[in-house]
């Protein structure tokens, strides 16, 4: 078996990024390549073709190698659904809850199905690059752990460490993770790689190289921060931090504030609104902002009934009710569709019935079954697709407009669908109608890369970095 661990000093680290472009590298060069993670907690999702659902980041990086997404690169997903409880996805498929307290205690079974599933696919390809969670350094987890040097142990695979020189104490985080791991799991380090690098290297490398000298552990090289780059997170760490790429803002420009709900899911969603020239996204919990945006976007959550009360205590949702009754644009997408309904009704993952802000005329009802799936349709004669992670079924009252599984009434939109914002052609036909219903002088660029040209173009940033930075060689032949 073939295979290599890429781990980091603490979550958002970049590890995520660099096995995206690391699998690209990998395929560029005629390897054999798959991504695999066999841990995520994150609620950042996507639901592959055959049903299953596994993190964005390895559908994303299951692109940059080449291979089909399916829930063997990501067998075990955590969805956080509040600070003490995660619903468990195993092999893509809902498979019960994990109790804080049972996350070291209790997870035999999920090891037992993460290793095999990296048997599995290890069979299947010349090269598995996995990526850890968190960092091997969370000591406390060790003993329940699969995923970092769990899996290293596992399977004998070498381990680089990449750490964040943006956040400060790279050096320290470096040579902390390597003297706090034991023995046995030390002999697994090989080397280090630092992300997001600014300023001139000559500075970082009399560091580097007493890091190098005290652990014994190689220095595969200094990434440089990338500028314009995003990647799908998984991290709660990573929500904010939408970068567009519209040139200088105008009057013309759209804005967008996102609202960042405490258990947002699928944020993801508003990527393609941020790549788009002349629209401006920000995330905010500030009723202000919500009132002054152009278009407000309530996002997925994984606690509708507990983030709707949120949105009263906040005084967010009263700023949505005057949008809606100044003719604002305001956009709904699975939960935060939920949360426009009359009535929400959950006892599957939260707490009974409760009101929703009324402003479309839609009931919901949350069924044990999970809804996935990927849906296709059309709007205005433009084709869209997207894909559907939920529980919450909304019956909508006959007589109104249609959208996208969803209802329109007047400038609320609400959906059910996520990724849909995601085909160019209906995006930009969307924010049109939204630029008019907000009196915005808006009108999409001549010649603009699409969404998924976008992406593509991010992931070959991503490699061609790599390639010229890191000693790829040297990193490549570890887990060959």
């Amino acid at each position: 078996m073939a295979g290599l661990l890429i781990a980091g000093t603490s979550s958002d680290a970049g590890k995520s990024l660099f096995v995206t472009g690391l699998c690209r590298v990998a395929r560029r060069r005629g390897i054999d390549v798959a991504p695999f993670k066999a841990q995520n907690m994150s609620n950042n999702s996507m639901v592959c073709l055959d049903g299953s659902e596994i993190g964005r980041a390895q559908y994303l990086q299951a692109a940059a190698a080449g291979v089909v997404p399916e829930s063997i690169l990501n067998p075990v997903l955590l969805k956080p659904g509040t600070d003490r409880r995660s619903f468990v996805v195993l092999r893509g498929r809902p498979a019960g809850t994990l109790e804080a307290g049972e996350y070291a205690t209790s997870r035999r079974h999920l090891a037992e199905a993460a290793y095999a599933a990296y048997e599995e696919l290890a069979a299947r390809h010349e090269l598995v690059i996995c990526e850890g969670a968190g960092s091997p350094a969370e000591i406390n987890l060790r003993r329940g752990d699969y995923t970092n040097m769990g899996l290293a142990r596992q399977f004998d695979l070498p381990v680089a460490v990449v750490g964040d020189i943006d956040r400060g104490g790279v050096l320290a985080s470096l040579y902390g993770t390597w003297a706090l791991v034991d023995d046995a799991d030390r002999a697994l380090l090989a080397g280090y790689v630092i992300n997001k690098f600014r300023g001139d290297q000559a500075i970082l490398d009399p560091g580097l190289d007493e890091i190098t000298r005290r652990t014994g552990l190689a220095n595969y090289g200094v990434l440089p921060y990338l500028h314009g780059v995003w990647i799908d997170g998984e991290d709660a760490l990573e929500v904010g931090r939408w970068r567009g790429d519209g040139g200088q803002e105008s009057d013309a420009d759209l804005t967008v504030a996102a609202v960042r709900l405490p258990r947002i899911s699928n944020a993801t969603d508003v990527d393609a609104l941020a790549q788009e020239p002349g629209v401006r996204v920000v995330v905010t919990v500030d009723p202000g902002e919500v009132e002054r945006a152009d278009l407000v976007v309530l996002p997925g959550t994984r606690s509708t009934l507990g983030d709707l009360d949120w949105l009263r205590r906040t005084g967010i949702a009263d700023a949505i009710r005057r949008r809606a009754e100044q003719s604002r644009p305001v956009l709904g997408i699975c939960g935060g569709f939920q949360m426009l309904a009359r009535t929400i009704e959950d006892d599957v993952e939260g707490d009974g019935v409760a009101s929703g802000l009324g402003l479309l005329p839609v009931d919901v009802r949350f069924h044990a079954e999970k809804v996935l799936g990927r849906p296709s349709g059309q709007w205005r004669e433009r084709f869209v697709d997207g894909y559907t992670i939920h529980h919450g079924r909304p019956a909508v009252d006959p007589g109104h407009e249609p959208f996208l599984d969803g209802v329109r009434v007047g400038a609320v939109w609400g959906t059910m669908w996520h990724g849909s914002l995601e085909n160019d052609d209906f995006r930009r036909a969307w924010l049109r109608e939204i630029a008019a219903q907000a009196g915005r002088d808006w009108s999409p660029t001549s010649g603009a890369p699409g969404f998924g040209a976008r992406r593509e173009l991010m992931i070959e940033t991503v490699a061609d970095a790599i390639e010229t930075h890191i000693d790829v060689d040297a990193l490549l032949a570890l887990g060959r």
